[in-house]
């Protein structure tokens, strides 16, 4: 499922995402602006409420516009559930293309690919619980589009967890499948437990993680050792590179 360079959210790409309405170039800065607020909105509303009883009414009314506000941007509530998605998945990929590029080392990768996710995530709690549950709320092309994206960014996190095993468990009878899949549980489950407003940084959560995953592996209890730096020290080693 987040240097000194910042990667942001994908803006709308292609005839499949994008709205009916094209803004003008001048007034472009107000348009997303306001796609996202509504955006936003639909988020908190199917995190809430859940797909299937979210309306474009109650889109409207919490992000404060009219129904006729919310069809400029997005004429159904099934485009909005496959922006939410795309966005959140395009970002995460690259994120973590930026982040591991140049990393050689596949436990700093994990490390990386982990504070990437949580981080990216800490401030989006709700589009975390809706990606994770609403996939099936799809259909046809987008429901498509959106599952090829999330296959992405399971092949990359699972050829790091394989790089992962290779070098420090190659003995290992664990299957890589299953551990990446546990990997993704920790990381998809923080929805119904993180707050970030207390004093767990995502930094520290996203690093206990990466430990606890390490030591699953090896069974030696050796997550740290494997690990070898604290997410500061990986932070800042990270930075230097960009």
């Amino acid at each position: 499922m987040p240097r000194t360079s910042n990667v942001t959210e994908q803006p709308f790409e292609n005839g499949s995402t994008a709205s009916h309405m094209k803004p003008t170039h001048v007034a472009r800065d107000t348009y997303d602006e306001r796609q996202t607020h509504i955006l936003e909105a639909a988020t908190l509303v199917m995190a809430r409420d859940g797909y299937q009883r979210a309306t474009m009414r109650s889109v409207a009314r919490e992000a404060d516009v009219s129904i006729a506000g919310i069809y400029h941007y997005f004429d159904s509530k099934e485009k909005l559930l496959f922006v939410i998605q795309f966005r959140a998945f395009t970002s995460l990929l690259a994120n973590l293309r930026e982040r591991i590029h140049g990393i050689a080392d596949p436990v700093e990768q994990l490390h990386l690919m982990v504070r990437s996710h949580v981080g990216y995530f800490a401030t989006k709690i709700h589009a975390l619980k809706v990606c994770s549950h609403e996939l099936d709320s799809l259909t046809g092309a987008e429901f498509e589009e959106i599952r090829e994206l999330r296959l992405e960014y399971y092949r990359m996190v699972r050829a790091i967890v394989d790089r992962v095993f290779g070098t420090y468990a190659s003995g290992s009878r664990i299957d890589p499948h299953v551990a990446t899949m546990s990997l993704f549980g920790m990381l998809n489950w923080l929805y119904r437990w993180y707050d970030p407003s207390n004093d767990r940084s995502h930094s520290n959560v996203a690093h206990q993680i990466t430990t606890q995953f390490l030591e699953g592996i090896t069974g030696e209890g050796n997550g740290d050792r494997i690990n070898g730096s604290s997410p500061t020290e990986t932070t800042a080693r990270a930075g230097s590179q960009r």
